[in-house]
């Protein structure tokens, strides 16, 4: 670990448009996005519709039960084959419709009909394609035409959480929420507990070693609970069984993970809670936090998945809150950056990652 203060990225990085323009381009319609889960797709003809930096997705499940991803817009004259104002699941049936004009894709993208024409007059007309993929019943989307591998991508963390039922586990709570601030203040923030102390109390009255401000901690090993506690729930134990397959430790323990640009995964014995960052511009972000539980649990007539939510909810508040004011502070005309302190050894990594992803020196 650095003993010293490194610097943060610059003001313009969390403020300017000009800046948000460009990671557009580098990160978010280049690199691997999450979009949503698997189990958002059920059957043949499901859609979920999705804004990727500006750009709205269809991600449809075809005949072969494959998922693929277009971009919301009709060949003809560009109409949305779906609303993207209205729900973000859905169901085409068989076939993709424009509501405009009624020209009629196939769920492989390619045009079917278009009324009143000869068909000779529409030849190889598709849908403009997408990369779609999914990890641990993830869905990922990648608008690059030349797209890495996602598990390249996810890197690491794919080993590290390999004894958790992620692709089984089904959504049991959601919480949506709006945060002005910007998408990397949010990752920030969650990469380090030296804030944990002053912001999270509660939290720390279930894992005392935060209030050290994640000093001495061995994350790759787990972060042990107070004596007595398992989970992350308010009080620290639930009737929830823990998850098949884990070690000694991951039974107890609490793990985290950042995969780069916007998965957060929280991994509980019982529970996973996965964040989503979907930024709509350099100081708004939509964050989506679902909370997974193994079916087992949800089939359970006496399954609620609030005492986890509660805690959640909380955490989650404290930290939107002050991720806030990191961005109302930032736009002040006396900052022009800051620095990480020792603790923060893992924040310094986002800003090496960021630096590479937009083509900077490191």
């Amino acid at each position: 670990m650095s003993k010293h203060l490194v610097p943060t990225l610059p003001r313009e990085v969390y403020l300017s448009d000009e800046v948000w323009r460009d990671e557009r381009t580098s990160i978010w319609h280049d690199q691997w996005v999450l979009v949503g889960r698997d189990s958002d797709l059920p059957d043949v003809g499901s859609h979920l519709v999705v804004d990727i930096a500006g750009e709205s997705i269809v991600v449809v499940r075809d005949d072969d039960q494959r998922l693929r991803g277009y971009y919301n817009v009709c060949r003809h004259r560009g109409a949305e084959l779906v609303d993207s104002t209205g729900p973000s699941c859905g169901s085409f049936g068989v076939v993709i419709q424009c509501p405009y004009h009624a020209w009629t894709y196939g769920l492989d993208g390619q045009l079917r009909r278009a009324p009143f024409l000869d068909p000779a007059d529409t030849p190889n007309i598709g849908l403009h394609e997408a990369a779609v993929d999914t990890w641990g019943g993830f869905v990922f989307v990648s608008l690059s035409t030349a797209p890495t591998s996602l598990d390249d991508q996810i890197g690491a963390a794919v080993d590290r959480v390999q004894r958790y039922p992620l692709a089984e586990l089904r959504r049991g709570l959601t919480f949506t929420y709006e945060v002005a601030a910007n998408w990397k203040v949010i990752a920030e923030n969650y990469n380090e507990c030296y804030h944990c102390g002053p912001v999270h109390p509660t939290l720390c009255e279930l894992v005392p070693a935060f209030r050290r401000g994640g000093s001495g901690l061995e994350w790759s090993d787990g972060i042990p609970h107070r004596p007595g506690a398992w989970t992350f729930t308010v009080t620290g134990t639930t009737a929830r069984a823990p998850f098949p397959g884990l070690d000694d430790t991951e039974r107890v323990r609490h793990k985290g993970e950042l995969i780069y640009p916007n998965l957060m995964l929280s991994l509980s014995a019982d529970h996973v809670a996965s964040f989503r960052l979907a930024p709509t511009g350099p100081s708004d972000t939509t964050v989506v936090c679902d909370l997974l539980f193994h079916p087992d649990e949800l089939a359970n007539p006496s399954f609620d998945p609030h005492d986890a939510g509660d805690l959640w909810d909380t955490v989650n508040r404290e930290d939107w809150a002050i991720c806030e004011s990191v961005q109302r502070g930032m736009s002040s005309r006396a900052w022009n950056g800051g620095w990480f302190a020792p603790m923060e050894d893992d924040t310094v990594d986002i800003t090496q990652w960021y630096r590479a992803a937009m083509g900077k020196p490191t």
